[in-house]
């Protein structure tokens, strides 16, 4: 067997020990002395040896289960990506016997998710990534997978007091602050403009929405402190077939707002309203490179999307924990996607996919 321009063989000579200790040592099997681990540990600073951490973690034919935790969504939402890319690195790292099981919690019932992380917890994963609920409730499951010393990525949300073995997700702030920047860059001359939510109980779903609200807010604070904000909510706790009217009951009292933003993924409800009302003198700013989106933007209804790589966040996730658990790398601990400003002219240019 070689390892590199190593072999096992070669460091058994110098070791003075057999083939077998050496193979021992290296995949970290019992029944070594501590004399003869001492001379192989020896041999291998001396030969400045190179393991081969992908043919070692194939050896030890072991099998590796990570959970992905999820809020519930519909169809055609940025949540979807993500689970497509923690599926795809999953795919690739089949050769490793690795499974993502994906858990969902209701973002607005914090029980949920505590019934949730206690279901994972209960199955002793490999490791977890995981969508936060509020501080104080994660943090009592991450602090139980400290003490377990279970891995876990966070996701979308940051929360450094927890001590997650990495983050993935935007800048919330700075992507509200650019997200203002890049509007009044056309509605300088605008008095008012117009803010789409979607609430349940005076709540919006994520902390990373209110945290691009804040970041769009201190930047109309500073430069544009004399425009109106008029906010407009398409509540969670409504039917769909409702949202049309309250748009146009809007529209009709507000003839002159002409840009409208949101901060979620559903910048197309907006949109389509405006394509079945024949509305062409308005402007939207969404978030996220969903289908729907896409297809607004397509047809005029949306002028602008900001996109966040949704579906390489899956996948890093996925492909953070395999190199942290199975192959004892050092990962990165905190991993800012780039914010990337979409219109209709580069949309079909952005990449959802690995490429190679």
């Amino acid at each position: 067997m070689e390892t590199g321009k190593i072999r096992i063989k070669d460091i058994a000579e110098r070791a003075g020990v057999s083939v077998g200790t050496v193979d021992r040592v290296l995949h970290e099997r019992p029944n070594v002395s501590p004399k003869a681990l001492a001379k192989v540990k020896k041999a291998l600073e001396e030969m400045d040896y190179k393991p081969n951490r992908y043919a070692s973690a194939l050896a030890y034919n072991k099998s590796y289960t990570f959970f992905m935790v999820l809020p519930k969504h519909e169809s055609e939402a940025y949540w979807e990506e993500i689970e497509e890319g923690a599926s795809t690195a999953c795919d690739r790292l089949r050769d490793f016997s690795i499974s993502v099981q994906i858990k969902y919690y209701n973002r607005f019932d914090t029980s949920t998710f505590s019934q949730t992380m206690t279901d994972i917890l209960k199955q002793e994963p490999d490791g977890v990534v995981i969508v936060p609920s509020q501080l104080d409730i994660t943090r009592k499951y991450t602090d139980i997978m400290h003490d377990q010393q279970v891995p876990f990525i966070l996701l979308d949300s940051y929360m450094p007091d927890l001590r997650p073995l990495a983050f993935f997700g935007q800048d919330s702030f700075s992507s509200g602050y650019f997200a203002a920047r890049m509007l009044m860059i056309i509605a300088s001359k605008e008095k008012e403009i117009m803010l789409m939510k979607q609430m349940r109980n005076g709540n919006v779903a994520s902390k990373q929405q209110e945290n691009r609200e804040t970041g769009f807010r201190h930047y109309m604070h500073d430069h544009f402190p004399n425009v109106k904000i008029h906010e407009v909510n398409l509540s969670l706790d409504e039917k769909r077939e409702s949202y049309d009217a309250i748009l146009e009951k809007f529209f009709q009292k507000h003839p002159q707002v002409h840009h409208c933003l949101t901060f979620n993924s559903k910048a197309h409800l907006v949109g389509e309203f405006l394509l079945r009302s024949n509305r062409r003198n308005i402007q939207i700013m969404g978030y996220d490179m969903v289908p729907k989106n896409a297809e607004c933007m397509r047809q005029g209804s949306i002028s602008f999307l900001i996109a966040q790589h949704a579906f390489m966040q899956g996948y890093a996730c996925i492909d953070t924990l395999f190199n942290a658990i199975i192959l004892k790398k050092e990962v990165e601990p905190v991993n800012y996607m780039p914010i990337e400003l979409l219109t209709k002219e580069n949309i079909d240019f952005y990449r959802r996919k690995i490429i190679g």
